[in-house]
């Protein structure tokens, strides 16, 4: 039966790849951050100045704020650490040998911190309360709704040991991966704060304006968000050609960056980085930096093609990147996206750091210029990047996959089946299990995508993302923004699919009943096994060779997709009501001129059980 399936899938491979917020009146906060950064690389201790001009578009009256202390995660008896203590399956990144927190045991000198030594709102000081990862600030006076306001603050951090993206002197010997290294303001929305403590999840913030000063050691390079404003202080590679670097005395330099509307500002640094960078036609400006080791070298050359063309596919099948730069750099743990940047470790193979590369790159259309709130709806980052990613890797990597999200199906599957699932609209703090979260938000997330081009039709998938990502760049989506973009370039209501997919567990399952005699004909009936409604494409192989199909549209749909297979004909049937738990039809051939009947021969939609997809004539 396998064999059979098998040989009928390369006739229905998926190759046509390779060709504002639900509310009435948006709104949507705004920062504007100076910052003037002192770093220490002897004890990895910084000290800051930050000015932070803030925006209030909401209609409400503002009394509080709340700003983001990541880094004092990294202390023992911190959130992080006592989550890591009690999950089931801890990160194995952020455990000992003997599976104790690495956090549990830093020493003074080892842990991360961050602290606000003083803070004014229009010159006024403002009461606060350090609560964990959050600062908890009461305003001298309400920020009115469409009224600004200009908080100055002081404040002082230590990098910690590196344990989980931030952090000093990781494994490959990078000094400095700074990324949520300074004090960020919550964002508030229509839904209210979003000020969640840090446990190890993903990020979330206010879109803004950054002018960003460091001032470290001169033998460090420095690279990550935003555009240099000095090359000619600095050199390493960032001066135009043919100019004369006159760098700053003494034995400190001062970077100084810009970075327009972003909603984060990532820096890593160290003295032994190579700094490339490779010029697109049409495209921005790559920056690659890297240890400036012999077992790093040949992969990172290779990837900086790879880059490009990667860049190129997602401008094409997204749209465009709306930066005029950005950089892959060396440092962090694993790869992990930033505004502009991502860090990404290892050397030795390269591989993976081509594939990790190609997975954060497209983060950047996905969490930096759409950036969906990823506490709440992480699937539509990770997933929707692991789906393009997937597609990209399949095409600039020559892997000619048929299906090339065949490992996200069987995640998906073996987590459907596990008994462990929680709905994707679980809050991504609050899964019992790493290895759920994983799943749900990156392959779960990837096949809804997948999975939505079988209901609506490839061309139709395509078209929506590509609309998506227009109507709501730099907007902050929301599940419901993307189903309706859906159903207005499909003409499809789609409100059954993202409810039972996204927040409930219902699996799909269904499975042919009978094949009978019926007169001169031959009678079908199926059946939904499963909860969780879909429309069905059936194949018919004859056994002098012909095929055809048959296509049951669900009935709440009121639409249908066109033929998927338009070399083959077509027949649609009567709709199927999902509150029947069978359907039939009749072919008007006799049972014994049939070969086998399949159920998905595409085999996108996520059916639990392929066995009972398949009829085949003994």
């Amino acid at each position: 039966m396998k064999k059979l399936i098998l040989s009928f899938i390369t006739l229905f491979c998926i190759g046509v790849f390779s060709h504002a917020q639900n509310q009435t009146n948006y709104w949507q906060q705004h920062v504007d951050y100076t910052m003037d950064v002192d770093m220490d690389v002897d004890n990895f201790q910084y000290t800051g100045t930050q000015k932070l001009v803030y925006s209030n578009n909401s209609p409400d009256e503002l009394s509080r704020v709340y700003y983001h202390l990541y880094l004092n995660a990294f202390q023992p008896g911190s959130e992080m650490d006592i989550r890591l203590q009690n999950i089931q399956d801890p990160d194995r990144r952020m455990i000992t040998e003997d599976k104790k927190s690495r956090i549990s045991s830093l020493s003074e000198s080892e842990i991360g911190y961050l602290h606000v030594v003083s803070l004014s709102q229009d010159g006024q000081k403002v009461s606060y309360n350090e609560e964990g990862t959050v600062l908890v600030v009461d305003l001298a006076q309400p920020i009115p709704p469409g009224g600004k306001t200009t908080f100055e603050m002081s404040f002082k951090g230590q990098v910690p040991v590196q344990i989980r993206r931030s952090g000093r002197n990781n494994n490959d010997g990078v000094a400095l991966s700074m990324s949520q290294w300074y004090p960020k303001l919550a964002e508030y929305d229509f839904e209210g704060w979003h000020a969640d403590p840090y446990i190890a999840r993903e990020f979330h913030g206010v879109w803004g304006d950054f002018d960003v000063k460091l001032t470290l050691n001169k033998d460090y390079i420095v690279g990550g968000t935003g555009y240099l404003q000095n090359p000619q202080e600095i050199g390493h590679g960032y001066e135009a050609p043919g100019t004369t670097v006159k760098k700053q005395k003494g034995k400190t330099l001062t970077w100084h960056f810009k970075a327009p509307m972003v909603h984060d500002f990532m820096w890593a640094a160290d003295p032994e980085y190579i700094h490339d960078t490779l010029k697109m036609d049409n495209g921005p400006m790559l920056h690659f930096l890297y240890k400036n080791d012999p077992k790093f070298q040949d992969t990172w050359k290779a990837v900086q093609p790879m880059t490009e063309k990667a860049m190129n596919f997602f401008s094409k099948n997204i749209g465009e990147y709306p930066y005029e730069q950005y950089s892959v750099i060396q440092g962090g743990d694993g790869g992990m996206e930033y505004a502009m940047a991502t860090l990404i470790t290892g050397g030795d193979r390269p591989g993976s750091v081509v594939g990790t590369m190609i997975h954060e790159l497209a983060h950047s259309w996905f969490q930096h210029v759409l950036a969906t709130n990823e506490a709440k709806h992480e699937w539509m980052d990770e997933g929707f990047t692991s789906f393009i990613s997937a597609l990209c890797s399949n095409e600039i990597r020559d892997q000619n996959k048929e299906n090339p999200f065949e490992n996200s199906y069987k995640s998906y599957y073996n987590l459907a089946l596990s008994g462990k699932e929680q709905p994707q609209s679980t809050h991504a703090d609050r899964y019992d299990l790493n290895f759920a979260y994983g799943i749900a938000a990156y392959s779960k997330g990837a096949v809804f995508l997948a999975q939505l081009g079988y209901i609506i039709g490839q061309d139709k998938l395509m078209e929506t993302l590509r609309k998506y990502y227009a109507d709501f760049k730099f907007k902050h989506p929301v599940p419901n923004d993307l189903k309706r973009t859906a159903e207005k370039v499909s003409g499809m209501e789609l409100d059954w699919y993202l409810t039972d997919w996204t927040q409930t567990t219902n699996t799909i399952d269904y499975g042919i009943k009978s094949v009978e005699m019926e007169g001169e004909g031959t009678k079908i009936t199926m059946d939904r096994i499963g909860q969780m409604p879909m429309p069905l494409d059936i194949l018919v192989v004859y056994k002098d060779g012909t095929r055809e199909t048959f296509y049951a549209p669900l009935r709440m749909m009121r639409g249908e997709k066109g033929n998927p297979y338009p070399q083959i004909e077509r027949t649609v049937l009567p709709d199927w009501p999902w509150a029947f738990p069978s359907y039939d039809f009749t072919l008007n051939k006799p049972m014994d001129s049939i070969e086998a009947i399949v159920i998905d021969p595409s085999q996108l939609m996520a059916d639990i059980n392929a066995e009972n997809n398949v009829w085949q004539a003994e």
